[in-house]
Order: structure tokens, then sequence, then C-alpha cells
């Protein structure tokens, strides 16, 4: 099975209404690595690995997110396996 690393970005009503949160139970309950985090700009940053299929159930998720945010666009742009080196689990990063 190939292993896939994704990095996107949420826009919308995803700060303040528990998306990162979101994300971290999703993540948890997949078994997908990486993190989350708000962004300056009002988005919310992820980089995720993990199986291919569960990679695509992941971002299906984030399409979703929690039942108080509003996904107005979610995009994907490069990312690499070296940005998650070390990386168990699904956290928090800090805001940038």
């Amino acid at each position: 099975m190939s292993r896939r690393v994704i990095r996107f970005f949420v826009a919308g009503r995803v700060q303040g209404v528990g998306f990162r949160n979101f994300l971290v139970r999703e993540a948890s309950a997949l078994g997908v690595d990486g993190w989350a985090r708000n962004r300056s700009d009002g988005s919310v940053e992820a980089v995720a690995a993990g199986p291919e299929h569960v990679v695509a159930a992941f971002l299906e998720a984030a399409r979703r997110g929690p039942s108080a945010a509003r996904v107005d666009r979610l995009w994907e742009a490069p990312a690499g396996a070296a940005e998650l080196a070390g990386v168990t689990g699904f956290g928090m990063a800090p805001t940038l």
C-alpha cells in the first residue's frame, strides 16, 4: 500500500469552531499522521499522511468539518514525506 502525504488548506468559518480538534479526532480514528494549525489569514492548514484510501477519507471529513464550521473552500498544495519526519499521530501546531 502506498503512503500519501498531503498539505491542504481550508477556508470559511473554520477558526473558533473546533475545526482543529475535529481534525485531530478524525485523524486519530483513521490512523492518519500529521498536524493542523490555524493561520493568521483565518484559514486552517494541515499536513497529513497515510494510506491513499485513508487520506482520501480524511479529506472528505475535512470538507464537512464539525457542525459549527462552514467550509467554503479546500485546496491542496505540494507536500513531501520529509515534512512529517519523526511525526507519529496527529496533533496541533502553533498558529502561523
